[in-house]
């Protein structure tokens, strides 16, 4: 417990004043974020607000983590593959965002070279976990054998790549108004947290080694969406990039596959779920009717991902921030009482 208390307070500590460091740096050098322009127009008053605040976010993580196990830690190889990963996919989305601020418009990596930094980040943690640890190769809810469909070790890592590039994308698309991202995430990481503590505490439950680290790992993450919301809340004086969007998503997935908790990921996970599929649903119609003119295609939302259908529609940006924190907490809570309820169903589990 002593270990995740020093994880959460060093990743805060680091993240709130690296934040602060970088919104100083990135003004005094006019690097600011490009706003797209088929955005909402009210968005437009954001331009040249500093972005790249993902390095705080993995930054404070990252130290988190390392300073914990100063304290009778120890690291485990999933663990280390486990913030490798978050810290690998961070650059790829830091080389997106430095080549928008390069180019002043909001395009960076072309998508063919961002798929491919996402696959070799996605592909090398698979292999680095089936290589290196005693990874389990079942497709579970919320221990290895529940349900425990034995994948092997190739779907297994296919299963892995496409939770990382899914979980990732994700977080990238719900990162559009201020805080939205960064707050879902932290109830998302204090959930992992619990889960990966409990199964430290449950070894015969659940069989994991390295839980405890995984829990740090969590933590920390937690604590650097903490320290970085402090300055992204509505109105954000930075906004965290890809740099933080695609980490964060790593760090979700990566957790997930490692806590064998796969399937419980798009429930624990469900505003980013919700948002993902409002891009595919409009992006779906409006190709089904190519043969009228655009302007003349019927869209279901008003603007997608999802916040900006109710942006549109009146909503206060505020507004829509806190209550799309709500509907994130609420699939959090659903996703723990799963998880619970899959503890008591063993027999081990008491009130």
């Amino acid at each position: 417990m002593i270990r995740l208390v020093i994880a959460a307070a060093v990743s805060i500590a680091v993240s709130l004043f690296g934040t602060r460091y970088l919104i100083r740096l990135l003004t005094t050098r006019r690097i600011g974020q490009p706003i797209r322009e088929e955005g909402p127009q009210g968005h437009q008053v954001k331009a040249g607000t500093p972005t790249m605040g993902g390095i705080a976010i993995v930054a404070g993580a990252g130290t988190g983590y390392v300073v914990s196990n100063l304290y009778r830690g120890i690291y485990t190889r999933t663990g280390l593959i486990v913030m490798t990963a978050i810290v690998a996919a961070g650059i790829v989305g830091w080389l997106d965002d430095w080549i928008k601020i390069r180019r002043a418009r909001n395009l960076g990596l072309t998508k063919r070279t961002k798929l491919a930094g996402q696959l070799v980040v996605a592909c090398g943690f698979a292999v680095a976990l089936l290589a290196l640890t005693e990874v389990n190769t079942t497709l579970s809810f919320a221990r290895w054998n529940s349900p425990g469909i034995e994948l092997g070790n190739v779907a297994w890592a296919a299963v892995a790549v496409l939770w990382i590039l899914g979980s990732s994308n994700a977080v990238n698309l719900t990162d559009g108004l201020d805080g939205l991202a960064a707050g879902s995430s932290i109830l998302g990481f204090a959930a992992y947290t619990v889960i990966a503590f409990w199964q430290f505490r449950n070894p015969d439950v659940y069989g994991n080694n390295h839980a405890l680290d995984l829990a740090v790992i969590a933590v920390s993450m937690l604590g650097g969406c903490v320290g970085f919301l402090w300055w992204n809340a509505a109105p954000a004086q930075i906004f965290m990039g890809d740099t933080g969007a695609l980490a964060i998503g790593a760090g979700f997935a990566t957790l997930a596959l490692s806590t064998d908790t796969q399937l419980l990921l798009p429930i624990l996970g469900g505003l980013f779920v919700i948002e993902t599929a409002s891009v595919m649903v409009q992006v779906a119609v409006f190709r089904s009717q190519r043969s009228k003119a655009p302007r003349d295609r019927w869209r279901p939302f008003r603007m997608s991902p999802l916040h900006h259908h109710f942006e549109l529609g009146g909503w206060p940006e505020t507004r829509v921030i806190i209550r799309f924190w709500i509907v994130a907490g609420l699939f959090v809570a659903i996703a723990l009482g799963f998880f619970y309820a899959d503890f008591l169903s063993t027999g081990l589990g008491g009130l």
